[in-house]
């Protein structure tokens, strides 16, 4: 068979569909030309193959266009094919992966259907249906599909994994944990389940606070500095210390803060906690005792809830003491984990004159290692009564319209880690603020 290269195929597609658009109407004709372009593609897929290629021929050179990006051709390959050999699984299968990388949904999941209802026993097939699903967004489908392969392949650990990444996608992170560890006893690598383990673990507003599997012990010391716009006003600079302790439910530090104000030195300590509390649901508590440029003493308790897919849902009560003036805080937040993704959203109110004060704070953290350690996070902030500076230490403050900035931590080691952060304020009190932080972080 003669060679027709692509370009003169698309001129042949080109000039049969102005004849069919000038001899019917314009919707016959659009469907016409799809039938007609589809027809070219099918024949441009043919030209590389000699006339009497055998199906194996045939089949290999339509892997061969799906996997170097020409899928188009490959799926007209395959449909060819099928029109040889409709009941034929293993083309249905190719075709069905073909559009699933195409993100061709509806096509994809009537193939690879098609292909579990002809072969309930073909693992390769529920393999690809998982797949399709989970890339759809679709993971509690996804886990069905996946558990019957896992079901169908029993010595291999790729389909408890492929399930625990499915289980995770929907928000049951026990059901993952299980799964992973299931992987484990099939021989997984362990330096894989340990980091899909990792993935596991809360992905909160604090995450320097969460140790890993394999971790009883984290030390935190950190800095920051902020300067002013005008620079009337002195530079503050802040530290800390922290040294947290990893029990089998939670989690308590131990912490030192210390600040330099407007030319005074302040102290505070403080004990944290957080506690697993029922299924999917956990707290942090807090007491911090200082003086001078800190609270007296000041409580926090913080209830976070999953639901949903992947959902969270939080209420907060601060109450701090200043001499003879106490402070009330009452928050709500909403966050939401997805893939590498997590975001937060909380709303903070302050009561006092009239109906009291609002502040809004958001932020959105990338975790760019498919861990629970590495991230990179943005935030802002807008409102008049609270401020959560980019140190992590909470201020009242007079006047804050609006706050923004950037956090970045890499463990560099599985020991070592450090975070970066830095931070801005606009209007605190008539002073522009710009901080930069650092912190670095130890574990074991």
């Amino acid at each position: 068979m003669r060679r027709v290269s692509r370009l003169t195929v698309k001129a042949l597609a080109f000039a049969c569909a102005v004849t069919l658009a000038s001899s019917a109407n314009a919707q016959d004709a659009a469907a016409q030309v799809e039938a007609a372009q589809v027809e070219a593609t099918q024949t441009a897929s043919m030209q590389a193959l000699p006339q009497d290629a055998s199906y194996d021929q045939q089949f290999a050179h339509a892997r061969d266009l799906a996997t170097n990006g020409r899928r188009e051709e490959a799926v007209a390959l395959y449909t060819a094919m099928l029109a040889q050999s409709p009941a034929n699984t293993d083309l249905l299968l190719a075709r069905g992966r073909t559009n699933a990388w195409m993100k061709r949904w509806p096509e994809a999941e009537a193939d690879l259907t098609a292909v579990t209802a002809a072969k309930p026993d073909y693992a390769d097939a529920w393999s690809a249906l998982g797949d399709m699903y989970l890339w759809n967004d679709r993971p509690q489908q996804a886990a069905g599909a996946y558990a019957r392969w896992a079901e169908l392949d029993t010595g291999d650990p790729a389909p408890v994994i492929a399930l625990g990444r499915a289980h995770r996608a929907a928000g049951d992170f026990a059901a993952a944990r299980a799964d992973f560890d299931a992987a484990r006893a099939r021989g997984a690598d362990p330096a894989q389940v340990d980091d899909y383990v990792a993935s596991l673990q809360p992905r909160i507003a604090d995450q320097e606070d969460v140790l890993p599997p394999g971790y009883r012990w984290a030390l935190r010391i950190g800095g920051t500095n902020t300067s002013f716009d005008p620079s009337s006003r002195e530079d503050w600079n802040e530290y800390e210390i922290a040294l947290r302790r990893k029990f089998d439910r939670g989690s308590l530090a131990l912490e030192m803060l210390s600040a330099d104000r407007f030319g005074n030195h302040g102290t505070a300590w403080a004990l944290d906690g957080y506690v697993s509390l029922w299924e999917r649901a956990y707290a942090n508590v807090r007491y911090q005792n200082g003086g001078d440029l800190f609270a007296d003493n000041a409580w926090r308790a913080e209830l976070f809830q999953g639901v949903g897919s992947g959902w969270e849902i939080s209420g907060s009560y601060d109450h701090m003491e200043f001499g003879d003036s106490d402070t009330d805080m009452y928050g709500v937040g909403v966050g939401r984990y997805w893939g590498n993704f997590y975001a937060r959203y909380r709303l903070l109110h302050v009561p006092g004159v009239g109906s009291g004060s609002l502040s809004h704070r958001a932020q959105l953290r990338y975790y760019y290692a498919g861990n629970a350690d590495d991230y990179f996070e943005v935030y802002a902030g807008n409102g008049r009564s609270h401020e959560i500076d980019n140190s992590g230490f909470d201020r009242v403050v007079g006047s804050s319209h609006s706050s923004f900035g950037a956090n970045y931590v890499n463990y560099f080691a599985p020991h070592w880690g450090f975070k970066l952060g830095v931070g801005f304020a606009n209007d605190v009190d008539g002073f522009d603020e710009r901080s930069v932080s650092a912190s670095i972080y130890s574990r074991w």
